[in-house]
């Protein structure tokens, strides 16, 4: 209503509205009831089960996992052994049970209409094996209760008991009628942990199909969901069926424990320099030292300045959370890194701290400051003119606490709040370890330290501020450097380069410093157009400075005269820090996250490369060893993982979230955030082709393994097929798969190029007939047998085992299955890369977990020959190639540690 309208007309329409709405809902509760009620009438009807398929009423089995495995009665010796007690969720109960309660005790309520399988249609008419339908018919657990299935959602249902146990219904009468719907509920609430529920079994697979048992329609809900046939879970209480290939008799013959492949890991793209200060460094051993995500990098290039890459990386992965900041010791060996606060899996605080570790042994030698910082390390620094005895440090924290450290004993020597503004820099001085600098957002600060060495916590730090006086107070100063006579360049937001002298000023201070020195400034030079965001000085004197915005690197000598300059190229960014490698050689690391190699006069190259936002687009080519990969930054990246260097990328100009190689490998299909889709051709980068299909992001792109169709999963809730020439270059649309009542999230082809099966936001499990029009396959038992080209759907039988207890169905990201089907990659939200052992159909699997990623892990994928696995972060923009090493790999497999990690509540698992 416009405001025009009476005075009392808009509460009048708002009450209308409001019992319209109510009474829509009743009239869905009463057709709810109606159909529960019809179930019951049914069940009472079939009191005289056949014997054949079920056991005699006195000899029912108590399915619970409280229940002693000795205490049920012997299976009749027609039917498969009782389940393990450790497959049967608590609060479930098979069909067949439910209906001999039926004929046993008085008939309650189920919790939807029955849903007959093989032809039948659901509301919508779709059926599906996930949250969208009642797979496992009125009787199933949550079957139609579940969002999207026949009731709506958000209305609440009458439902089985989540336990029905002999004891239960001997102990039914305990509980008053006004209590029991508690129950119900309070159980149901509880099974939406990964609860799995193996249903009863035929009496014989191969002779009799129990989709065509006889007994009519109405009889084939309580023959399918039997013992063999299927395995049920939860997510967020939603049940998900999937059926059983013929060839298993038993889930206990599945193969258990950790794949005897294990990954080791390769190499690391990328470099944070987006976000970072204090992340690069040159060793004694003329490696270089940086970090990204949790994993600090120790990289030798190979090749002459500028020239290209081909040296090896070695990796420290001690952090659990992501790496802040760096500072090399005097001795060119040991290395700082501190890292930023965080949480596990559980929501349990990863407190930030400080290692100190050799960069030769890659063992980490002390850990400091467990419990002191807050949020995580800033920045650090060592002390220079002792042999780097001392550590400062400098907290996230609002106060942002300066503290000095031994770093020996890995004691604190003294501590005090510097300030609310941002600290950006720290550092010694190299001529005397008790004056210590720091700078930042509006200041720099000069601390005096004094106090006994050997007491902790007895020393005392005093703060004399930076005054600017007639020069102009910048907002930022980034960055500082020590001249060997005692000054102090700094570099600011202005592109001003200021000369700090000092003074010795009247009063004398006891302590380890002797006479206080202050500093003021003696000189300023205009430098750069735009902030100076590094400062480095050389082994003969002079200082280099790089710009942000002129992205220029120029060399000082005395008095801030220039000597000599060069232009960072614009797609690398700006300079983000800058580090002496032998001879005139430097290493420069840019804002979008590249480290370039090379010298002023012959300018520089690229040897690390990397994305400058969220990844999600990953794809593998079919017959090299090469990999592409998108996301939130708008580059579509070509990667050699031979070479470990970039190929070539091009600027996509919109989010690029998935792609796929077709398999002749000319051309590769990117999908977009705003319904576009690109064919490429991979030799000349030209776009072949440009297609739109709705206007939501496109989620998953697949071609066929014949490379004659092509797949387009959209957040539209359609999948539409398009056939494609032979050459992959043109496309025209043959249909649309229409059934799903949530986004598509993943989808796999058959080998024979026929058939999809896709999984969706609300985790369903659908699959389609293709070659007969894009058919949804309603009979989905038939599709328990056929074998898939690839497994990236992360919802299916031989999968089902890599899903954690209480997983609320977005821990999983992406999912891989090796070429050679031996094993299955996970990317989970927690950081981690798992390997389980293929097929993975057995609950609380478990699996390999390795670390190094610092954001949610976005996806993963197998090479062509299975040699390396490929996985992206998310929002730490980075990209691990993980040897596979072991059993049909390429070495030697590692030990792995068995340990209990917060992110692996699949089972007992190992952390590598």
């Amino acid at each position: 209503m416009d405001g025009a309208g009476g005075p009392g007309e808009g509460p009048a329409q708002q009450a209308l509205q409001a019992l319209s709405r109510r009474l829509q809902v009743q009239e869905k509760e009463m057709e709810l009831v109606k159909a529960a009620l019809a179930e019951a009438l049914r069940l009472l009807r079939l009191q005289a089960p056949p014997s054949s398929l079920q056991d005699p009423p006195s000899s029912l089995r108590d399915p619970g996992p409280t229940a002693p495995t000795g205490a049920s009665p012997a299976a009749p010796a027609a039917l498969p052994p009782p389940c393990s007690p450790s497959l049967v969720s608590r609060g479930t109960q098979t069909e067949t049970e439910l209906e001999m309660e039926a004929s046993l005790a008085t008939p309650r309520l189920s919790n939807g209409p029955p849903a007959p399988q093989g032809g039948s249609e659901e509301p919508g008419g779709t059926q599906s094996e996930g949250g969208g339908s009642s797979s496992s018919g009125a009787g199933s657990p949550g079957g139609a209760g579940s969002p999207g299935g026949a009731g709506s959602p958000g209305i609440l249902r009458l439902v089985q008991p989540p336990q029905c146990t002999d004891t239960a219904r001997r102990n039914s009468s305990s509980s008053s009628p006004c209590e029991r719907p508690r129950q119900k509920l309070s159980r149901k609430a509880a099974s939406s942990a990964n609860l799995l529920l193996r249903s009863g079994s035929t009496e014989s697979r191969g002779g009799k199909d129990p989709l065509s048992s006889p007994g009519g329609s109405g009889s084939r809900r309580s023959n399918y969901n039997l013992e063999g046939i299927s395995v049920k879970m939860f997510l967020r209480g939603r049940p998900i069926t999937m059926y059983i290939p013929s060839g298993i008799r038993s889930l206990e013959e599945l193969p258990s424990g950790p794949p005897p492949e294990t990954l080791s890991l390769d190499w690391v793209y990328g470099y944070r320099g987006r976000d970072s200060r204090s992340n690069l460094f040159v060793l004694r051993s003329g490696e270089v030292v940086y970090f990204i995500a949790c994993v600090v990098v120790l990289y030798r290039p190979g090749g002459g300045p500028g020239g290209p890459g081909g040296g090896g990386q070695r990796h420290y992965r001690g952090h659990t959370d992501c790496v802040r900041c760096l500072a090399v010791h005097p001795d060119g060996v040991r290395v700082a890194s501190g890292q930023t606060a965080g949480v596990d899996k559980d929501g349990k605080p990863l407190q930030p701290v400080v290692h100190v570790w050799d960069s030769e042994t890659l063992l980490k030698l002390q850990e400091i400051g467990l419990g002191a910082f807050e949020r995580g390390v800033g920045a650090l620094a060592f002390s220079v003119v002792d042999q780097g005895a001392f550590l400062c440090v400098v907290d996230d924290s609002n106060e942002h606490m300066l503290s000095v450290w031994d770093c020996s004993r890995g004691t604190k020597l003294a501590e005090i709040k510097s300030t609310n503004d941002s600290v950006l820099a720290v550092g010694f001085s190299p001529r005397d370890s008790s004056c210590i600098v720091t700078s930042g957002k509006s200041h720099v600060h000069f601390w005096n330290w004094s106090g006994a060495v050997g007491a902790p916590g007895n020393g005392t730090l005093t703060r004399k501020q930076g005054v600017f006086g007639k020069y102009k107070k910048p907002k930022f100063i980034p960055c500082f450097v020590f001249l060997p006579e005692g000054d102090i360049l700094t570099g600011d937001s202005e592109g001003n380069i200021l000369t700090w002298g000092r003074s010795l000023s009247d009063a004398k201070t006891p302590g380890r410093g002797g006479a206080k020195e202050t500093y003021g400034i003696v000189a300023q030079a205009h430098a750069h157009e735009g902030s100076i965001f590094a400062l480095c000085l050389r082994r003969d004197g002079t200082v280099l400075s790089g710009g942000g915005r002129d992205r220029r690197l120029v060399q000082w000598g005395p008095g801030l005269v220039a000597l000599q300059e060069a232009e960072i190229p614009e797609h690398f960014g700006a300079v983000r820090a800058i580090a002496e490698g032998p001879g005139s050689e430097l290493l420069v690391g840019t804002t979008k996250n590249a480290l370039l190699r090379g010298d002023l006069a012959q300018g520089f190259s690229p040897v690390i490369q990397g994305h400058t936002d969220e990844l999600w687009g990953l794809c593998t080519h079919p017959f090299q060893n090469r990999f592409l990969t998108c996301g939130h930054d708008r580059q579509l990246c070509l990667w050699d993982g031979e070479a470990h260097a970039l190929a070539w990328s091009i600027d996509l100009k919109e989010t690029g979230l998935c792609a796929d190689f077709h398999p002749s490998g000319a051309v590769v299909a990117v999908g977009l955030n705003t319904g576009r889709w690109l064919v490429l051709d991979t030799e000349t980068r030209e776009i072949v082709s440009d297609v739109t299909d709705g206007n939501e992001q496109l989620s998953v792109v697949r071609y066929s393994p014949d490379g004659l169709h092509l797949a387009i999963g959209s957040h539209d809730n359609m999948i539409y097929i398009y056939s494609v020439s032979s050459d992959g270059a043109k496309s025209s649309r043959v249909g649309r798969c229409v059934g799903h009542s949530s986004f598509i999230t993943h989808l796999d082809w058959s080998k024979d190029g026929k058939f999809i099966m896709s999984n969706s936001g609300d985790y369903e499990i659908l699959y389609w007939n293709v070659a007969a029009g894009c058919k949804l396959e309603r009979n989905r038992y038939d599709n328990r047998d056929r074998e898939w080209a690839t497994y990236t759907c992360v919802l299916g039988f031989h999968v089902y085992g890599v899903w954690p207890d209480g997983s609320d169905g977005t821990d999983i990201n992406s999912l891989c299955r090796s070429h050679n089907e031996r094993v299955v990659a996970v990317a989970d939200d927690f950081c981690k890369v798992h390997l389980f052992q293929y097929p993975c159909a057995r609950a609380k699997a478990p699996s390999l977990v390795y670390g190094g990623h610092g954001s949610h892990v976005t996806s993963v994928r197998f090479t062509h020959n299975d040699s390396h696995l490929i996985s992206l972060g998310g929002k730490d923009a980075s990209i691990f190639q993980w040897r596979v090493l072991g059993a049909g790999g390429s070495g030697p497999a590692p030990p792995a540690t068995p340990s209990r990690t917060p992110s692996l509540s699949p089972a007992s698992s190992l952390d590598v």
